[in-house]
């Protein structure tokens, strides 16, 4: 396939149809499962990721966060220890992350759930994981990991929806929560 005769003129489309194709592939099932453990308002859940994974877990946090989620992004100072009551949720396109494998271990170790995000059901994290949501990406035309992550965001964007139900209160509450300090 010729990258540059797939993306002209216009590049936004052709990506915009490769992660709607994408979108498609993603099982109901798995979406619903790990769905059914962010139903609990009372769990406390951690978000991890490297990289630009990373980026997408600290995202979906912000956007628990604004639906009056108890959220822990990894890494930071605030962030708290885990415990028994808690979910972990990783976000790895190769499920063999080093970093991310061990916040899972440590995470299993004391009993929280662990939900992992990927597009490696077979990969080690998937092993670990109590609930697992695979993005299907095949062959793409983009850089990296970039259908991964889209795919990935766009998904657990869909879960904060489920959630929130995307009701005037719940767009209420999250301009409530929004950031203030401009």
């Amino acid at each position: 396939m010729d990258v540059n005769q797939t993306l002209a003129p216009r590049p936004w489309l052709a990506v915009g149809n490769e992660v709607a194709q994408l979108l498609t592939r993603i099982d109901e099932r798995e979406f619903e499962g790990v769905l059914s453990h962010f139903r609990d308002p009372g769990r406390t859940w951690f978000f991890t990721g490297e990289g630009r994974s990373g980026l997408v877990a600290a995202m979906v946090a912000m956007r628990f966060m604004h639906l009056g989620r108890d959220v822990h992004v990894q890494g930071e100072s605030t962030s708290p220890a885990i415990c028994q009551r808690d979910g972990m949720l990783v976000v790895s396109g190769s499920a063999e992350t080093p970093v991310s494998l061990h916040y899972a271990a440590i995470a299993k170790s004391e009993g929280a759930l662990v939900v992992v995000v990927t597009h490696e059901p077979n990969g080690s994290l998937a092993k670990l994981a109590d609930a697992l949501l695979t993005i299907p990406v095949r062959a793409s035309f983009q850089l990296g990991g970039s259908l991964f992550e889209q795919g990935a965001l766009i998904s657990l964007d869909a879960l904060a929806l489920a959630i929130g139900g995307g009701s005037a209160e719940s767009n209420a509450r999250l301009r409530h929560l929004h950031s203030n300090l401009k």
